[in-house]
């Protein structure tokens, strides 16, 4: 029998993973091999699901006119791009960079491969030795940047978005001669729900700080609100600073096209002085090897099926939200999914094991996000559904059913009353 090695520390004496241990233990729905894709029906071993993990929410992963054009660009440049883009960019990524800017209508913008390289490389890079400020249900690799950036010298802190007076408190405690950056969440990750940017971009202005959003579920799936709009989310999907009706004055909105346009690619929208500084300060700009050539042109594509036809793939998007939650609603079961985004959580009665649930899903033919601690905090164990534009009615129709079945059972939490 192999021992484990003496460097390494066993998975159930680190607390902060056991409990991942023991659901990859028992449960297929995490760690798993997927050997086949049709649509949004997925095989795993010899078992077909429906995929609501998905964060592929346009559909753009399965559309014909962006994978015919990554295959033209790849013979043209080649699988992948040689250089550091500090050595050299194809002229992909400045088109890329310009089409992107006049779509959320920054300053200027610079891509990099992903979001977490964003979060480790230019949020220490824009706080140096001042304090960092991460919202408490911000995504954790925001936390894990700015646990970085306090590696190197800045102060740390957490506030909670309910409570806009204690961000202005530590605001207030700060030193004023130092950079102040305020992190959080666009569409937050788990719950699906859009920020009071407004009021938080107000504070951080008259207290001389910089607001840095993430906006990984938002960009793509909401935009500007305008009177032509037949959805909650807007039109063009051009992220939560537009769609908030704000400006990007102090203010620094990060994206992925990673979920609604099905590509490895980032980006950070900045002006353009400090984008040319971001080039020398962010290591994945002068070191890391740069996105596949068929990102790249996934995402210029993607640019031109967003501009044709992503205002429909919205609203077909958020009839599917929108009838799931119509669901819950008439169950009465709890999601804090207030704002109709298609990242619809599932927090668990009390009591209730995530892994008894998984199995259910499973057999059930179910793919879902399986939110354990600590991902999530215990109080919100429990599991993330996530519609997408390619899911069917058919699918929507089955899931419901499972749906009602676990609330039969007692398994999900009951709303207020």
């Amino acid at each position: 029998m192999t021992k484990a090695s003496p460097h390494l520390p066993d998975a159930h004496k680190v607390p902060s993973v056991d409990q991942l241990d023991r659901l990859r233990a028992v449960t297929p729905m995490y760690d798993a091999v997927i050997d086949e894709v049709d649509g949004r029906r997925i095989r795993v071993g010899g078992t077909w699901l429906t995929d609501f993990a998905s964060c592929n929410y346009l559909g753009f992963d399965l559309d014909e006119e962006i994978i015919t054009a990554g295959e033209r660009a790849v013979r043209r440049w080649g699988t992948h791009p040689g250089w550091s883009r500090l050595l050299g960019s194809p002229r992909l990524y400045p088109d890329i960079e310009q089409r992107l800017t006049d779509l959320l209508g920054a300053p200027d913008t610079l891509v990099l491969p992903t979001i977490t390289h964003i979060h480790l490389s230019v949020l220490p890079a824009l706080v140096g030795s001042g304090a960092v400020f991460v919202e408490a249900g911000a995504h954790k690799t925001i936390y894990d940047g700015g646990s970085y950036a306090r590696g190197l010298g800045a102060q740390l802190h957490r506030w909670h978005a309910d409570d806009p007076d204690e961000l202005v408190r530590l605001l207030r405690s700060a030193d004023a001669s130092h950079p102040r950056v305020v992190c959080l969440d666009g569409v937050n990750s788990m719950t699906g729900n859009i920020p009071d940017l407004p009021t938080l971009a107000k504070i951080c202005r008259e207290w001389g700080a910089l607001l840095y959003v993430d906006d990984a579920h938002g960009f793509g799936v909401i935009g500007e609100r305008s009177d032509g709009a037949t959805t909650p989310y807007g039109t063009r999907g051009n992220a939560v600073v537009r769609h908030c009706s704000e400006t990007y004055d102090d203010v620094v909105l990060v994206g992925g096209f990673s979920k609604a346009y099905s590509a490895l690619l980032a980006f950070v929208a900045v002006p353009t002085a400090l984008k040319e500084r971001l080039k020398l300060a962010a290591p994945p700009y002068l070191y890391s090897g740069p996105s596949p050539v068929h990102s790249l042109a996934a995402v210029l594509a993607g640019f031109d099926v967003n501009e044709t036809r992503g205002d429909q793939l919205r609203h077909t998007l958020h009839r599917l939200t929108a009838r799931v939650l119509a669901h819950l609603r008439s169950l009465g079961v709890h999601t804090p999914n207030r704002d109709q985004t298609p990242v619809i959580e599932l927090p668990l009665a009390p009591g209730q094991d995530l892994a008894d649930v998984a199995r259910l899903l499973w057999q059930r033919g179910v793919y879902v996000t399986l939110a354990a601690y600590p991902l999530v905090p215990r109080g919100q164990v429990g599991f993330r559904v996530q519609l997408t534009s390619a899911h069917t009615d058919e699918q929507v129709d089955h899931l419901t059913t499972v749906l009602t079945e676990l609330d039969g059972r007692g398994a999900l939490r009951r709303a207020l009353a």
